[in-house]
């Protein structure tokens, strides 16, 4: 059996364990168009802020590769499937034939169109060589504009700050965070920035980069203009699937995949930020471009690819991050649009603490953590089993609400798992 695999983050690595764990004698090829292999993109920001370097970067030993009888093929780009001749194009000329194929191509970084970002200075960070080249130009950049308040945005920008540099980020929407909290949330997200030295303007566009050669400045589209050195863009991404072009695989935001992450291509999976699956909150497909979920889908895709029937039950979006010590979390549904959705909601902003519990039937579909963080983990594993809270409803947002607090909830479904279950499931997503 050939297997070959088409990216080497998370999902593409993970696949590759699968699959060489259930078969020792198979050919595997993993092809990935950067030339430093095993590293974490989400380690990326820690880089940036000088708090590790990056041998810190790796998630598996430089000789995963050779260990495990790996042909990884690297600094080399997937250009097209034949999937009558099963066949992988690749940019250096050659091809490779496959008797099943993982598209673990990730996602890109969404850019502007706007005059100037061919300028030296000009960034999106997705890529180790994106740190790179800012961290190069770091001693001559004294002003940072981050353009995106998103989460991406925000890291940069908390990360630019601990190397010394004054940050102003610039976001379209009316608040930061939008895709992650609802506006009560990142209000208190928002002043805590604020609060500690960087400058936030939300409403507001880039319109050009100014200057020669080099970065001088931003002009917005209320025409102030910002001067500095470096621009970052921190709008997010956007899943990489190109390699579906004439090849018939379906797609709409990424590679629609079923329940065992093959798509409508015979022996063609997808798995990672590429790949779009079933949401646990909303039932609907989306793609959760979490590592998380890319490590869990590669892994079930790997082996399936074997032969093996493991169902993926589904992504969630869960988001965690802390800056100046105040931590957020949130995860499925936090900004509901419909009126059959109920709401539980805390707050007392003199110690910023807010929590929000969003319900429908009786089941929980999302929730946001700002400060008091500790039963986030609870809250997940009980939208994620979809147990009837309805018993316990009112003491959701406590400040001594707890795992004991579920205990009798516990007890009413233990026909479907245990109290250590529980605590597992726990470990395992936090």
């Amino acid at each position: 059996m050939n297997y070959v695999i088409i990216g080497g983050s998370a999902a593409g690595v993970m696949a590759c364990e699968a699959i060489r764990k259930r078969d020792e004698k198979a050919k595997i090829t993993l092809v990935s168009d950067e030339k430093l292999p095993l590293y974490s993109r989400c380690l990326l920001t820690y880089l940036l802020a000088g708090q590790i370097t990056e041998d810190k970067l790796t998630f598996r030993d430089p000789d995963f590769y050779k260990k495990n009888k790996i042909d990884a093929i690297l600094g080399v780009r997937a250009k097209s499937i034949d999937v009558k001749k099963r066949a992988v194009k690749l940019s250096n000329g050659k091809s490779i034939l496959y008797d099943k194929l993982l598209l673990a191509t990730g996602a890109n970084p969404k850019s502007i169109d706007i005059p100037g970002v061919d300028k030296e200075g000009f960034f999106t960070i997705r890529r180790i060589d994106d740190a790179r080249g800012m961290i190069k130009l770091m001693d001559k950049v004294k002003r940072v504009v981050v353009l995106g308040g998103g989460l991406i945005g925000l890291r940069d920008a908390y990360a630019l700050m601990h190397q010394g540099k004054k940050v102003s980020v610039i976001a379209k929407s009316s608040q930061v965070l939008s895709q992650m909290l609802d506006k009560e949330a990142a209000d208190i997200i928002r002043d805590t920035l604020v609060a500690n030295g960087i400058e936030v303007k939300t409403q507001a566009a880039a319109k050009e980069i100014t200057g020669g050669k080099t970065v001088e400045g931003v002009l917005l589209d209320d025409g102030t203009k910002v001067d500095c050195q470096m621009v970052i863009v921190g709008k997010g991404v956007i899943a990489d699937i190109a390699l579906a072009k004439g090849s018939g695989i379906k797609t709409h935001w990424g590679f629609l995949v079923d329940e065992y992450m093959a798509t409508n291509v015979k022996g063609i999976f997808a798995a990672g930020d590429c790949a779009e699956t079933r949401d646990l909150a909303s039932g609907e497909m989306t793609i959760n471009g979490l590592w998380p979920c890319a490590v869990e889908q590669g892994g079930i895709a790997g082996a399936n690819m074997t032969g093996e029937k493991i169902a993926y039950e589904g992504s969630l979006s869960m988001n965690s991050v802390e800056f100046f010590g105040l931590p957020a979390i949130s995860m499925g549904i936090t900004k509901p649009k419909t009126d059959d959705y109920e709401t539980l909601v805390f707050e007392n902003r003199n110690k910023n603490l807010y929590r929000k519990i969003v319900l429908k039937d009786n089941l929980i579909c999302g929730a946001v953590f700002i400060n008091g963080v500790e039963s986030a983990g609870v809250i997940n594993v009980l939208m994620r089993k979809r147990i009837d809270i309805s018993g316990i409803k009112e003491r959701l947002v406590d400040n001594n609400f707890s795992f004991a607090t579920v205990m009798p909830l516990i007890k009413d479904n233990s026909d479907s798992f245990t109290a250590e279950e529980f605590l597992d499931t726990i470990k395992t997503y936090q």
